[in-house]
């Protein structure tokens, strides 16, 4: 009898710990992407001049409009008469906020502006589509390197074409190139 109790016990002890069951008739939100596509190529063009090219290997869009590009993105920006690339922007992930018009991008960012001859590398930054600016938060690194220049600093601001920027706390090495002639 006492064998019996024991076996009780222990079976309902065993009864009494098992995991619970989600409720079967509660409903769970789907917060994925509602619309993934491989190998994108997306134009921004007005006045059918050809301003923006997107590339990349894959885009999920989210039922907010949010796009993610997880396995990096490359935005080609081009002049005004839509058919020289101006500047380029690549990172390894990329996301578009549609409520704000901003780009963010991470990991191995890389921005050129291809007549200048100007890089620039961090590890996060961000473009604006209504400002046409590209940014950093204050605190991130920035190295910006020109054929004759190499900057580091945090904190950039510069327009969309990476013609002009701003840098906070700047170090580097600056060349002064005067223009020399022989007789």
């Amino acid at each position: 009898m006492r064998e019996l109790r024991i076996w009780i016990g222990v079976g309902l002890a065993l009864v009494g710990c098992q995991k619970q069951e989600a409720d079967p008739t509660k409903k769970v939100k789907y917060e994925g992407p509602i619309m993934e596509t491989t190998n994108v190529l997306t134009f921004v063009s007005d006045s059918a001049k050809l301003q923006v090219k997107l590339t990349s290997p894959l885009q999920q869009q989210f039922e907010s409009g949010d796009v993610i590009y997880p396995k990096g993105v490359k935005l080609l920006f081009y002049s005004k008469d839509g058919q020289t690339v101006v500047n380029t922007i690549s990172g390894d992930y990329g996301k578009q906020e549609k409520s704000k018009g901003v780009y963010s991008l991470r990991g191995h960012v890389r921005v050129k502006n291809e007549p200048k001859q100007q890089t620039l590398q961090t590890e996060e930054l961000f473009y604006d589509q209504q400002r046409l600016l590209i940014y950093t938060q204050p605190e991130m690194f920035v190295h910006i390197e020109t054929p004759t220049e190499k900057v580091d600093g945090y904190g950039l601001e510069a327009d969309q074409n990476f013609s002009r920027y701003k840098l906070k706390r700047v170090t580097g090495i600056f060349s002064n190139i005067t223009e020399t002639t022989t007789p």
